[in-house]
């Protein structure tokens, strides 16, 4: 061949302190902060409760209320529900059974203890999106925090390379830095492109990604996959363009890609997928230009015992004409 369900999250350090809302509901919530409250076996919560059986849970007024929400085990923020051992110690859900029902502070058995107190007290706060130092300037109540945070466009990108299984995040500027220096992956400008594949023994496919190339134009970044899959009995090759940004900006471009040989040829157009779909959702989703291996051979040539491909294509802005040569070509293979 001579081609080939996030970030870090932001520590509470580095955020603006949480606040309450003004709002009666919040008015008692705020309270509870700054007395003794416990949660009983059934569930109920409110200051006293002697003779329930469970441990005050005491929050402090010089306690931050964020780091109360704020689970001992994964450092996640707590959702409903929010459990609570005998003593007052707590943690989310998805700890608990993690931690075989015992307490990591105390080690004592944590039962069916919920804590309605520190639910009702997330319920007043107002809490900054955990993207806040990557430029989100939105404040949402903490309820509906996390949703906004799945989706939110200041959230880190995941490496696009699809050769290993990377960690990696970061914005675009890193992430190119990042394939260059320690993928190796060859960038080029220019808005026209012209590869050629060449496998020995194309029978040989076990899922093997061939390569991966870059493009920067129009100020943005592109990602051009070629690889080599099973699809069912059979292997395929397919060649397919993402977009290093947000969907939305995606979908101001278009591709074509154009394969063939011996007076044949096949041509595929779309739109670039975004890096947030991963890449193994895209291939999956067969969303490029797909060349079966019997097809792949005929536009080898030969004793069709060597797969020879030239793969050519073009990326322009959708209210770009793509015949109108607006673009230098920028031919490399």
């Amino acid at each position: 061949m001579e081609d080939d369900d996030d970030a870090a999250a932001v520590t509470s350090s580095q955020l603006p302190r949480p606040f309450l809302k003004s709002a009666s509901s919040a008015g008692s919530a705020a309270a509870a902060v700054n007395v003794v409250v416990v949660s009983d076996r059934a569930g109920t919560a409110g200051p006293g409760g002697a003779g329930t059986g469970a441990g005050p849970l005491v929050i402090s007024p010089a306690t931050g209320v964020h780091e109360l929400l704020e689970c001992p085990v994964c450092t996640n923020s707590m959702y409903p529900p929010i459990h609570q051992c005998q003593n007052g110690h707590t943690l989310c859900s998805t700890c608990k059974t993690r931690v075989h029902n015992r307490c990591p502070t105390c080690r004592q058995e944590l039962g069916d203890i919920r804590c309605l107190a520190l639910e009702k007290v997330a319920e007043s706060l107002e809490l900054p999106c955990k993207y806040y130092s990557l430029g989100c300037p939105e404040v949402f109540p903490y309820y509906s925090k996390l949703k906004h945070e799945s989706q939110c466009n200041f959230r880190p990108y995941n490496c696009p390379y699809a050769g290993s299984e990377c960690s990696v995040v970061g914005d675009i500027p890193f992430l190119v830095a990042h394939l260059r220096d320690d993928h190796k992956v060859d960038m080029h400008s220019g808005c026209t492109f012209n590869h050629r594949y060449v496998k020995s023994n194309p029978r040989e496919v076990e899922n093997a990604t061939w390569m991966l190339t870059g493009f920067s134009l129009f100020g943005q970044y592109f990602c051009l996959h070629f690889e080599a899959f099973q699809l069912g009995m059979a292997p395929v090759y397919m060649a397919f363009l993402r977009f290093m940004g947000d969907e939305n900006d995606a979908r101001n471009y278009s591709y074509s890609l154009e394969v063939g040989a011996n007076g044949r040829k096949m041509i595929w157009e779309g739109t670039p997928r975004s890096i947030r779909d991963s890449h193994r959702k895209v291939r999956d989703s067969h969303d490029g230009l797909i060349i079966q291996r019997n097809m792949a051979l005929f536009f080898s040539g030969g004793d069709r015992k060597e797969l020879k491909l030239r793969v050519t294509g073009r990326i322009w802005k959708e209210q770009q004409n793509p015949d109108s040569g607006a673009c230098i070509p920028n031919l490399f293979s």
